[in-house]
Parts: structure tokens; sequence; C-alpha cells
């Protein structure tokens, strides 16, 4: 079982809806076990989470050492009676396979083991260097349990990483199109305005936050954060909702509050956005209104794996495979790039994920050979 279809299909029927891992890091830990790897199955866990089984494995002790990342937890499948196929049944129909994780990103995961096992067999079943895998089962939800904490491991141990390639979901409409290089950083906040709740007969006994708060939402979304970088577009915040707690027509409520999300590039760091955002909301309050924004948590930052050496032999197995030169991207939401970031390069390539978290989540079974050709590739310049 070392062809990336017959091990998608081996953890599509496992299924690993997070944060349960139902069997799918064992199909792998097995696999790359009888094949020379040395494997670590971790548990990770903290107050108020579940928690979460990780895989680490390794094959060689010397440089260079690349690690292909990847995430066998899936969302729920839905409505299960929708699927035209189980959900977790991993049926192949006119050259398309079915399965919840297909696309996102078992299948991604799939075509790595296949290479890398592929790759051995050709070369003595040793690298020119070394090789992992870091597999998490918790991407999918709150992602405190997972790559963070078992990158943290890892380092703990005293390994190192060169480069990585994480199988995430990449190219948009065909195999080929898109490398994610990059990705904004993710910060949230609520917007409180404080008023004087009152009866609406009497408006000169009370002070309605709800104009209030409408100017101030104008006001921080007007004027754009900036204007992209070289390598990023233009940040932006976004208002997603408004809320003042008041079920009575006749009250004017005492408190008002708006939370925003915001996607922001290499041109700001986490307080400095902060800062600029706060700084903004005091000019627009001037001296009477009366509002502060709270800032949520955020784990999201802004990183970037610039052009050089190893986004080339990366382009170039995937234009020698699908012909197609793909475009150095950081578009899109967050993933576990941003983690592994803070300990090598990284870029992400995988399938095409247009029906990724959808019902008939699927991919051509002829992706999925590609794919693998293309981490192949990427093995034999990499230790060439």
């Amino acid at each position: 079982m070392i062809d990336a279809l017959s091990i998608t299909q081996a953890l599509i029927r496992c299924p690993s809806v997070t944060p349960a891992d139902a069997g799918a890091l064992g199909v792998l830990e097995d696999l790359l076990k009888a094949n020379g790897f040395e494997t670590h199955r971790v548990t990770f866990g903290e107050p108020g989470t579940a928690d979460i089984d990780n895989l680490y494995a390794r094959i060689g002790e010397a440089a260079p050492h690349i690690t292909f990342a990847g995430h066998t937890d899936v969302v729920p499948a839905g409505d299960e009676s929708a699927w035209s196929h189980g959900a977790f049944s991993g049926d192949v129909k006119d050259g398309m396979l079915y399965g919840r994780g297909a696309v996102d990103m078992k299948g991604g995961i799939a075509c790595s083991v296949a290479a890398v096992l592929q790759y051995l067999t050709d070369n003595g079943g040793r690298p020119k260097g070394s090789i992992s895998f870091l597999i998490t089962g918790d991407e999918e939800d709150i992602s405190v349990n997972g790559t963070i904490k078992l990158l943290q491991w890892v380092a703990a141990r005293g390994e190192k990483f060169d480069h990585c390639v994480l199988g995430e979901p990449s190219n948009v409409e065909v195999l080929g199109d898109c490398i994610k290089v990059g990705r904004r950083g993710s910060q949230s906040g609520t917007l409180h305005v404080e008023g004087v709740q009152g009866h609406v007969a009497y408006p000169h006994r009370a002070s309605n936050p709800v104009p209030d708060i409408s100017r101030l939402i104008v006001a921080l979304g007007e004027e754009p954060l900036d204007h992209g970088s070289a390598q990023f577009q233009a940040s932006n915040l976004e208002f997603t909702s408004v809320d003042v707690g008041n079920t009575a027509s006749n009250v004017i409520p005492g408190q008002a509050r708006a939370k925003f999300n915001i996607r922001y590039n290499d041109l700001h760091t986490q307080q400095s956005l902060r800062d600029l955002v706060d700084a903004r909301l005091a000019k627009a309050c001037g001296n009477r209104i009366r509002a502060k924004i709270v800032w949520e948590p955020s784990n999201s930052n802004v990183f970037v794996t610039k052009p050089g050496a190893f986004t080339d032999l990366a382009v170039a197995a995937i234009e020698e495979v699908t012909g197609r030169k793909p475009e150095l991207s950081t578009s899109g939401g967050t993933s576990d790039a941003r983690f592994i970031a803070s300990y090598c390069p990284v870029i992400e390539f995988g399938l095409v994920g247009q029906t990724m978290h959808q019902i008939d989540e699927r991919t051509p079974v002829a992706d999925l050979e590609k794919l693998t050709k293309v981490y192949r590739g990427i093995l034999d310049r990499y230790f060439g």
C-alpha cells in the first residue's frame, strides 16, 4: 500500500472528525515504521481542551532535513444522506475519489508518504540527509494541541528542520496553479461603546450608543490600513456583527458591541496593528464618545517564505509534472504553516481546494498521481 490512492482511501475510512483520531494516525505510523522510520505518537492537552494525538516520524540523522507536514483531522460530514457516496467510504467513480478529507488534506498527506517511500525504495532505503513527517489531529479546530506543540517537542529533542512542505490544498482551479508562500495574520477584537440606558421618551436622560457605534464602525473601516506590500495584498478590517443586547423597543440601550476581524500583511506586527487601530478609535471618539477595543488572543501571525532556491526547486518540480508555472501566493486564510514558519522556511502545495469542506468532497485520482510525482520531483532536486 504505497500508492497515494490506497493510502488516501485508508485514511478517509477513518472518520477522524476533530478531535477524534479514529485510527488515521495509526495507518500512517504502521506504514512509515515498516519502511524504516522512527515514529513517535505524542499526545498534548491543556485544561478546557480535548487531548490531541499527533505523529512525528523521521528517517535519517544528517542535514539537510526536509519535513512534510499535515493534519488527518477533518470537519464534520454534515448531512451524510446528501452525499452521493459515503462521506467516509473512499469510493472511486468515474476517476474521482470521494470522501471527507480527500482534498483537505488526507490526499495531500498520502501523496507525500507515497512519494517519500518511492524515493527511499529507489535510493537504497535511506535519504542523503533526513526526511520527516509532522502530522497533527487538531488543525480544523482551535489548533492548540497539535502542530504548535509538536514543533516545540521536536525542538526540545535537539532536532532542527531545514525546509517544510505542507500539503494543504493550495491550488485554486487546477493542479499546479498556486504555491502558498505566506499567509496574512489574523486578529479579532470587539468594539465596546458605552452609553446610558434610559426611556426612549426621555432621550435627554440617556445616552444612546447605537448612533455612536455606527459612526465608529464607519471611521475604523473607511480609511485603508495600508495599500499592500511586495508580496501581500492590502490588509482589511471587516466588522462581522453588531449587538446591543436589547429586546425592548422603548429602551435606549446602555452599551453596544461590534465584533471584527483584521487580516493583515507584513507591514504590521500584531502589536503595531493594535496600536494603529486603537489610535484611530481614540481620534474618532474625540472627547465625547466612550469606547474601547477588547482584543482577542491570536496565534495567527503573518509570515512569508521569500523566493529562493527552495521555492525555485518546488516550482521546477511542479512545472515538470503539470506544465504550469505556479503563482507564488500569500492569499487565503490561516494554516499550520504559521507555526512552522518560526522553525524553517515553509511552502504549501497540495491538491485543488474547490470541494474542501463541501458535501461530496472529492479529487481526481489523476491529481493524486500527479501530486505524488511533484513531491518526488521535490525530493530528487532537494537531495540531488
